[in-house]
């Protein structure tokens, strides 16, 4: 999914189970605005405190290869401001359908999500810091063939260097 207007990132703020319905859970979620919106799922991997990626009122969604512009409407007996997009929704590889997408909380609230999938684990080129300091690496890059010869001739000349020093030291 190329067009992601009227999709933002937000934070689920509170979580209750709808009465009466197994799966359903109404949610509080801060999408950047004045007032959280209240959006009623049945994803199964929703808690406080993490991110998610919402389609907002007018937002067009795909949903089983249908176009489906979200309203508000009375899920459950409540009402529902917003929904909740899944992998597919977006055009993600990975990810099930019917599972809340996950945004790591380097993505700031009201920002736009992601082309694709984020790491969880905040690493990677997917995710976008909520600042602007530079992210260390994790590895270091491998060396070439050169630059393995020249380390070792380099390490070579300082054991040798060692070995005259220690040879000097016991002369005198």
């Amino acid at each position: 999914m190329a067009d992601y207007d009227g999709f933002v990132v937000g934070l689920v703020l509170a979580l209750n189970d709808v009465a009466n319905k197994d799966k359903l859970k109404e949610l509080q979620v801060d999408v950047g605005a004045s007032e959280p919106l209240n959006i009623v799922t049945n994803a199964p991997n929703i808690k406080e405190g993490v991110r998610v990626v919402v389609a907002k009122e007018g937002a067009t969604v795909t949903c089983d290869g249908n176009e489906i512009v979200v309203a508000k409407a009375t899920v459950g007996g409540c009402k529902s401001e917003g929904m909740l997009c899944d992998a597919p929704m977006l055009g993600w590889s990975g990810g099930g359908a019917g599972a809340a997408a996950l945004v790591p909380d380097t993505f700031e609230v009201g920002s736009q999500p992601p082309p694709s999938r984020p790491r969880m684990d905040g690493k990677g080129a997917e995710t976008a810091p909520a600042d602007d300091k530079p992210i260390d690496t994790l590895f270091e890059r491998k060396l070439t063939k050169e630059e393995k010869k020249a380390a070792a001739k380099a390490k070579l000349e300082e054991k040798k260097k060692k070995k005259e020093a220690a040879a000097a030291a016991a002369e005198s």
